[in-house]
């Protein structure tokens, strides 16, 4: 299930908050044999990249299925994505945090309201709440406390649920909606610049089944960075620009002329960044845009323009 997103929070007693962890979605499962199996938002396998998790997720009870998050902790207790992109070397820095319940000792709790299944959860939780697993708590405050609360520790943002909602597998029902404070989502990689290996990425989103250009990503790199990154470029070179509404004929410091796109490499759009920036200008490019980390979780069709 997914959180649609939001301008303003909703208020009133019939919502529940949460806080909007940075990290990725995933799934987790213990069968009647009691192993366990991590899968991605996409339904591709997590098990073997994140054993440690797996590893306390044998806690969880039989024909158990948990929805949750994924996230790193950096040295000060705040969620880092840059830390989960080095998970390898960072493996007791990672936690993961279960905010809702599919199936419960072979019990399927898909229809049964929110609050009904947070109670579910505790019960999961009562034996399993040990680092680095743990309940992700529904908070008690007004949408402008919760606010505070988020910009004082950095937190991406709230994500607000219905109480009486059931579980809409797939869906962007508005039943759960998601608020950032920071400026930021994902965009899939369509070309680069060359550099230093690249001296740009060339980033859009879609639009109706188009895939539209968003901006030139200089920031947010460091040289081990972007020779990581461009390996993950091998075997993904064009001819074709990707791009529906390029070239641009306007020159500005975002744009891409038809000049300036003879210096480009194509990609096939697969690559999903997350991309941080300040705002959307006028003419629909970010500006002050910076790379946060790659995404191995979100599909690049799944990649729309947000708020």
């Amino acid at each position: 299930m997914y959180a649609l997103p939001v301008q303003n929070l909703p208020k009133g007693n019939e919502w529940l908050y949460e806080i909007k962890f940075d990290g990725y979605r995933c799934l987790t499962g213990r069968d009647s044999s009691g192993v366990v199996t991590l899968w991605s938002r996409r339904g591709n396998p997590f098990t073997n990249q994140f054993p440690h998790i797996a590893h306390a997720c044998e806690r969880l009870p039989l024909n158990t299925l948990v929805d949750g998050e994924i996230v790193a902790l950096d040295e000060t207790g705040r969620v880092s994505f840059n830390l989960l992109q080095h998970r390898r070397s960072k493996a007791q820095a990672l936690v993961f945090y279960a905010f809702d319940v599919l199936i419960y000792r072979g019990r399927s709790v898909l229809t049964v309201p929110l609050y009904f299944r947070r109670q579910v959860l505790r019960r999961v939780f009562e034996d399993s709440n040990a680092a680095p697993i743990g309940l992700s708590e529904s908070i008690e405050a007004g949408p402008a406390d919760l606010m505070r609360v988020v910009k004082e520790f950095g937190f991406e943002g709230i994500v607000a649920k219905r109480k009486e909602s059931s579980y809409e597998s797939g869906k962007r029902s508005g039943a759960w909606v998601k608020y950032k404070v920071e400026r930021g989502q994902e965009f899939v990689i369509g070309g680069y610049t060359p550099g230093n290996p690249f001296d740009a990425l060339i980033v859009g989103y879609y639009e109706g089944g188009r895939f539209l250009y968003a901006a030139k990503v200089r920031n947010g790199f460091v040289p081990l960075v972007r020779r990581e990154m461009a390996t993950k470029f091998k075997g993904l070179e064009t001819d074709t620009c990707p791009f529906a509404n390029l070239p641009e004929k306007k020159r500005t410091q975002w744009a891409l002329t038809k000049e300036e796109m003879k210096n480009c490499v194509w990609l096939k759009p697969e690559l999903v960044a997350q991309i941080e920036f300040t705002e959307w200008t006028p003419d629909n490019h970010l500006r002050h845009s910076k790379f946060v980390g790659l995404r191995e979780d979100k599909g690049a069709r799944e990649v729309v323009r947000e708020g």
